[in-house]
């Protein structure tokens, strides 16, 4: 490409970014509501806290609403709400599939979450599976694995050293034999993408399968199961701006058929029939509705669907370059204060989504949490974000050290081995950034304006 169309086609770039990072936020709910400050007043509420639960989408509100009288039992009712019901979880299942570009033969199964998604695969591993895992993953990709034997990976400093680590640990194994690896998309901690294309490679190439927990990756970023060539994804609608208690786990079928339900029961069950010795013979289903038993949740797969649309209709392009134009924000107003340590394994260049967790010289966690929501109506996170040995490594603590979600005991004006996460995404309106900066800077050159005080482990403002 000559200099003039590379300068030309730099120039198109920038434009379509920063058109894109003036693109409106999208529409959810809870954008106008007002908390009360402990100095006085009301103020608009901040809502920081994206990577624990998204405010639900205005659109998905919406869909949900209007389907809601039309409400009714799945798959086996004769009704016409029975069979619209049915008509309509059965097609968010194909909307989810296209979502994420799910090849033609894997399947789509609704659970509760994430974390029932990854103990699901974790139930269906063929015997004598090994599972391989970085520390560094949120302890629902982390603890699920009990009756399989684990191999826990030491945090990488690069995405180089994330797949050498991989496939050297995946070279050593002995025996050889089924082998699943389990690998974060983007981190809830530090926000970083992860190599997942290249550490699918690596399994593979050593007979290995993986599955991809997208949680925090599904919202701010497409995800592509083809294109990443992962053998299963899992995410949470409570994560995309549908939150009703729904989940997915989409990927490989051959596992899933050929172990024993999830949960035993009606829908699961094909046939059941007595024996003549008085025991039960039972036909599972060879579908996705092998481990769906019981009523499904059809408004929280309906709201998955709905807001799987939203984003598509929405443009990734757009959503990501908006958020890349508030991560800027946020980076660059906290790097102007020097107290504030960022949280990063892979460094400050690393590409990431719209969550970063720091550490404030001469604070506890809770306090300033605390004190952000009290005085300026910003709504973040404090504490180990259920990623215990990933936090502990960033703070230089042993990852092996033992804490709490929540807020530690400790007062305020001590330290704490614990940190602030800020989140947002796709419904974040400038002006939420720049207050929680603002305020940041403010905490720090000024100090709280009011008195905290511990209780029952968290720091609140003393009556």
């Amino acid at each position: 490409m000559s200099a003039a169309l590379n300068a030309a086609a730099v120039a198109t770039t920038d434009a379509t970014t920063t058109a894109a990072a003036c693109a409106e936020p999208l529409p959810v709910l809870g954008r106008d509501v007002t908390v009360p400050l402990v100095t006085g007043g009301e103020v608009t509420y901040a809502a920081l806290d994206y990577a624990a639960s998204a405010p639900a989408l205005q659109r998905v509100w919406d869909d949900v609403a209007a389907y809601a009288p039309y409400y009714g039992s799945v798959h086996r009712g004769a009704g016409y709400l029975s069979q619209l019901s049915t008509d309509l979880f059965e097609q968010s299942r194909v909307t989810v599939a296209e979502f994420l570009d799910c090849r033609p033969c894997d399947q789509v199964v609704f659970t509760r979450s994430t974390t029932d998604s990854l103990n699901l695969l974790a139930a269906v591993l063929p015997a004598d599976c090994q599972v391989f895992v970085f520390e560094t993953e949120h302890h629902a990709s982390l603890l699920p694995w009990t009756n399989a034997q684990v191999t826990y990976l030491n945090a990488p400093r690069t995405p180089d050293e994330a797949v050498a680590t991989l496939e050297r640990a995946l070279a050593d194994r002995d025996p050889y034999g089924p082998a699943l690896v389990c690998v974060t998309g983007a981190s809830n901690v530090t926000g970083e993408l992860w190599p997942v294309k290249e550490l699918a490679a690596a399994a593979h190439a050593h007979g290995a399968r993986i599955v991809l927990d997208a949680a925090q990756l599904a919202p701010h970023h497409p995800v592509s199961v083809q294109e990443l060539d992962v053998d299963w994804v899992a995410f949470s609608g409570h994560k995309l701006y549908a939150p009703f208690g729904s989940g997915v786990l989409a990927g490989r079928a051959d596992w899933l058929q050929q172990a024993e339900p999830y949960l035993a029961g009606g829908g699961a069950s094909r046939k059941v029939a007595r024996r003549e010795d008085g025991g039960v013979d039972v036909e599972w289903h060879t579908t996705a509705a092998r481990h769906e038993a019981g009523s499904p949740n059809v408004i929280g797969v309906y709201s998955i669907a709905s807001a799987c649309r939203a984003l598509s209709e929405a443009g990734f392009d757009t959503l990501v370059a908006r958020e890349r134009h508030l991560i800027s924000k946020v980076r660059s107003g906290l790097a102007d204060v020097p107290a504030v340590r960022i949280l990063s394994l892979f460094g400050d260049d690393a590409p990431r989504v719209g969550v970063i967790s720091f550490v404030v010289d001469g604070w506890n966690s809770s306090h300033f949490a605390a004190a952000l929501s009290a005085e300026y109506g910003i709504g973040v996170r404090d504490g180990l974000f259920c990623a215990h040995p990933l936090v502990r490594t960033l703070l230089g603590s042993e990852p092996q050290a033992q804490g709490e979600c929540g807020a530690p005991e400790a007062a305020p004006g001590e330290r704490s081995l614990n940190a602030i996460r800020v989140s947002f995404g796709a419904g974040t309106p400038d002006e939420h950034v720049d207050r929680f900066v603002r305020a940041v800077k403010e905490l720090v050159a000024d100090g709280a304006k009011w008195q905290y005080r511990t209780e029952e482990g968290r720091c609140v403002p003393a009556v």
